[in-house]
């Protein structure tokens, strides 16, 4: 009975790690056969990354940059986890997105968020409802501190998700399944910074004009706020999550 448990234990394990990072589980499961299993799973998992960087553009899938640039991942976490992962297309709209805002504001930061794993179209990014063909990405919004001041690189929240612009939110009525969550006793945990209007809205307007992006959801009180009203971009629907903490772009 306890082996069977122990085993349990490790594929719970595994699927956690599927789930959160795709290739996490493999590395998890094989590191059990070594007499150091931690060290080995830390062996296993870089071994994956390298993998990933070096096999997952010969399958179409190419990643964002972690670090520097005008353009690159709001926390290395999410390079960590294997979800910086785009098609070479969605990859030049990001990084022209950011230049042309960098053109605009000098010294601008332009932060990615989710993208999607190296492989396997159809694969799920949880808790995404699409993020599974490399051809989706999410981007944060920009900041200020109290006085004005762009922070550059800063978010609200330490992955950038869930720093909801909008608290009284009418927008959907209650439905179940959903994943429209208001985490309402967060809101007060994150820093005041205010949303920076200016380099926002010109991002929102940079995807949204861009011929090769077909939707842009954004939540619509925020989209009015802002003034970017446009033909691509849209209202997700009540039971996805919500959009007033970050921008979401599909080809």
């Amino acid at each position: 009975m306890r082996r069977l448990l122990n085993i349990t234990g490790h594929l719970v394990i595994a699927a956690i790690l599927t789930a959160l990072t795709q290739l996490g589980g493999v590395a998890w499961l094989a590191s059990r056969f070594y007499a150091r299993p931690y060290l080995a799973f830390a062996l296993l998992y870089g071994a994956c990354l390298a993998l990933a960087l070096v096999v997952a553009p010969l399958l179409g899938r190419v990643s964002l940059p972690c670090f520097g640039g005008d353009l690159r991942m709001q926390s290395p976490l999410y390079c960590v986890m294997m979800r910086n992962y785009v098609t070479p297309e969605l990859r030049d709209v990001a990084e022209d997105a950011a230049a042309d805002i960098t053109a605009q504001f000098p010294g601008t930061v332009t932060l990615a968020l989710d993208g999607g794993f190296p492989f396997f179209t159809g694969f799920p990014l949880l808790p995404h409802l699409s993020h599974d063909d490399g051809e989706k990405l999410d981007f944060a919004f920009f900041y200020q501190d109290a006085s004005g001041r762009y922070l550059p690189g800063r978010t609200r929240s330490p992955l950038g998700y869930f720093a909801f612009e909008t608290l009284d939110d009418r927008q959907c009525p209650a439905v179940w399944p959903t994943l429209r969550w208001d985490m309402r006793p967060l809101q007060h945990l994150w820093p005041d910074r205010p949303l920076e209007p200016e380099r926002t809205a010109a991002l929102i307007r940079r995807l949204a004009g861009d011929a090769r992006v077909a939707r842009v959801f954004v939540e619509p009180a925020l989209v009015r706020r802002l003034g970017t009203a446009s033909p691509r971009i849209g209202f997700q629907g009540c039971r996805a999550a919500r959009h007033d903490d970050h921008i979401h772009i599909q080809l």
